[in-house]
């Protein structure tokens, strides 16, 4: 009777491996075929929904659950059996269910140690996942929401530009002005100079006195002319500026 109890221990626990074997096969299909729709759906369009992305969801929960419930029934029958074990008196027969049990608990080890791998494996994608597609969702509403903002943007850098090309042509009137002051100043040393020289002249020949006044007179005139054109185009340099 003992060693018919032991042989049904040792089938149903076979039946189990084979069964648990056969689950993580598909929990495992799961988890990869579900990593790849996610990668598919970034690759394709973000606009494209995750097929069946809740089913597989439900799909995880109800194989995790299954997988979980065939580990404990496993566990259940090996500690039927190390109590056999334990409890048969002939030597050689312990050793051998010894040797047997040790082989089943290895079993229940690796398809534990899978199962909590691939399982951990699974969470870690939807997570990530799930971050990603609320950072897109972010990233969309403010692209959704930043047309107005890129307009007013857009205006501000123009009219930016313009500033800046009214300042230039301020900086290049101003030095042309400078120079144009520098050169008259050169100019009126010159002249002071000559009109100095003439003046000695007129001193000492009264004919050319007359001559000289004629040609101051007219020298003067043309100084407000000048200055007056001057005057007119740094004016409308300006205005042109700032228009």
């Amino acid at each position: 009777l003992a060693a018919g109890n032991e042989g049904n221990l040792r089938k149903q626990a076979r039946q189990l491996e084979n069964e648990l074997d056969l689950k993580l096969v598909s929990f495992s299909k799961l988890c990869t075929s579900y990593s790849g729709a996610r990668d598919g759906r970034r690759d394709s369009s973000d606009t494209t929904p995750l097929l069946n992305g809740s089913s597989q969801d439900r799909m995880f929960e109800t194989m995790a659950v299954e997988i979980e419930q065939l580990l404990g029934k496993l566990t259940g029958i090996n500690d039927k059996m190390a109590e056999y074990t334990n409890s048969a008196g002939v030597p050689s027969l312990n050793a051998a269910l010894m040797h047997t049990l040790q082989r089943h608990r290895d079993i229940l080890q690796d398809y534990t140690h899978e199962f909590h791998k691939t399982k951990a494996n699974f969470l870690a994608i939807r997570e990530r996942e799930n971050l990603l597609g609320s950072v897109r969702k972010d990233i969309e509403s403010y692209k959704s929401g930043s047309g107005v903002n890129n307009r007013r943007t857009e205006l501000f850098l123009k009219e930016h530009e313009h500033l800046r090309n009214s300042d230039r042509l301020i900086e290049e009137t101003i030095s042309i002005a400078m120079a144009t002051k520098e050169n008259m100043t050169s100019q009126r040393g010159m002249l002071k100079s000559i009109q100095s020289k003439m003046n000695t002249l007129a001193n000492r020949f009264p004919a050319v006195n007359s001559l000289i006044q004629r040609i101051n007179l007219r020298k003067r005139r043309d100084s407000l002319i000048l200055g007056g054109v001057i005057g007119v185009c740094t004016i409308l340099l300006l205005l042109y500026a700032f228009h």
